[in-house]
């Protein structure tokens, strides 16, 4: 019983010694996170900051920003420096905590004169996070959402022109990823389901560049499901929106072909549905998406955007250059 109770006590030790340095380094990562107090001048603090920041150590620099808000809560710096944290975050890829900032920004002041570049920044973040198209696309429709913001609140701004271009390409990269899908649906004969998928290019995504394909797959799926009057309709559509387009060269052979087989089964005295194997492979990029995906591969660029205001960059997609701190900040 004794020999129990002393192996008992050893493990209790043990165990105890183990949580201590537990929380020891626990606390060790907390000081790592936040800059140990120290009383400054607000001037000290943000120039600090400011210094960080030019020398590209973008984490420092938030850290110097958060710190501006925490001994001087009350000066009207505070408020900037609660944007240029969220700015330095984003630089240093941290691009969750910097969308918590400026929410937070957003959400406490709704009235600040630099309250369109907080939005802008919020799309940008998301914007920047854009996945390949064979992936998940939710941050994709993110940073949809969040430049609209921008255009309906801030149409006349800079950032508000800026974020047209970018919806533009962030609507045909979600336009890449609904005909991903579908040809996969066309591929494994889920025809109902592939032409769900096409439908939505069409309808929800119809200024992107992937609506004249869209309109040959759901030929081709109507084709094949034997639905040849929607096929025709379909087509007709194709041509006359898109005539030079290669894809309605295709469908125009489809269209021929489908007529045979028609004919043929008319003969038989019977309608049958056209077989996948009538539909003809496509010219342009056909059932393989290899290139859509190394296209689609790093998020979209804009071929070209309206000049910006002095320091503000748009077609890259980094950011402008922050808010300009109160005056009297030292340089």
């Amino acid at each position: 019983m004794a020999f129990r109770l002393l192996t008992t006590s050893s493990k209790l030790r043990r165990g105890l010694a183990v949580a201590l340095l537990a929380s020891l380094a626990l606390a060790g990562c907390n000081r790592d996170k936040e800059l140990e107090y120290k009383e400054q001048s607000i001037y000290e603090i943000y120039s600090q900051a400011v210094r960080y920041l030019d020398q590209g150590r973008h984490s420092e620099a938030a850290k110097y920003f958060d710190e501006v808000e925490r001994q001087h809560p009350y000066s009207v710096w505070a408020t900037t420096a609660k944007l240029m944290s969220a700015y330095s975050l984003y630089h240093a890829n941290d691009y969750e905590e910097a969308v918590t900032r400026l929410d937070r920004f957003i959400q406490v002041h709704p009235g600040n004169r630099d309250i369109a570049y907080a939005y802008y920044l919020k799309g940008l973040t998301y914007y920047e996070q854009i996945a390949d198209v064979r992936r998940d696309q939710d941050k994709t429709r993110k940073a949809l959402q969040a430049l609209e913001d921008v255009v309906t609140r801030f149409p006349t701004t800079p950032y508000g022109r800026d974020a047209r271009l970018k919806i533009d390409l962030v609507k045909d990269h979600l336009a890449a990823k609904e005909m991903d899908i579908g040809r996969f649906y066309l591929n494994q004969r889920f025809f109902l389901a592939a032409i769900n998928r096409f439908r939505v290019v069409i309808d929800t995504y119809g200024t992107t560049s992937h609506v004249p394909e869209a309109l040959h797959r759901l030929t081709e799926a109507y084709t094949a499901l034997g639905l040849l009057d929607e096929a025709r309709k379909t087509a007709a559509v194709l041509g006359f929106n898109y005539p030079a387009s290669v894809w309605y060269r295709d469908s125009f052979i489809l269209a021929q072909v489908s007529d045979r087989q028609l004919a043929d089964s008319r003969e038989r005295g019977s309608v049958a549905a056209i077989p996948p194997a009538a539909v003809p492979k496509s010219a342009g990029t056909p059932d393989d998406v290899a290139r859509d995906t190394e296209r689609l591969s790093v998020p979209p660029q804009p071929p070209g955007a309206p000049a910006l205001p002095s320091g503000v960059t748009g077609p890259t997609g980094a950011p402008p250059s922050p808010p300009k701190p109160p005056a009297g900040t030292p340089q």
